[in-house]
């Protein structure tokens, strides 16, 4: 048996309402598919996914980290990591003459 390195990736588009904890910490809880994910980001972290909404009309974060303690109704996702990506809206395919 070989180790492997379990990692979770969750993607979101909306800003998360945190709470405040010590050190301007911030702890928010993701539902994802009825599991509750609580995660806590330093206001570094955090000020990452701020700028996103308040800068991109439309944006995407990918919140990755360990699977860390498991909860009544989920887990603690650990060491989480996160990277925003604006998204640009699709633009809208124009039909080229002669196609059929």
């Amino acid at each position: 048996m070989i180790a492997g390195k379990l990692e979770i990736t969750i993607k979101i588009n909306e800003l998360p309402q945190p709470k405040t904890i010590e050190n301007g910490w911030q702890q928010f809880e993701l539902d994802c598919d009825g599991q509750i994910i609580s995660v806590t980001v330093k206001p570094k972290v955090w000020k990452k996914l701020t700028d996103a909404a308040s800068n991109y009309p439309q944006w995407v974060g990918a919140i990755a980290g360990k699977l860390g303690q498991q909860t009544d109704n989920g887990f603690v996702l650990e060491e989480p990591n996160i990277q925003v990506f604006e998204r640009k809206p699709k633009a809208e395919a124009t039909p080229t003459p002669g196609a059929a």
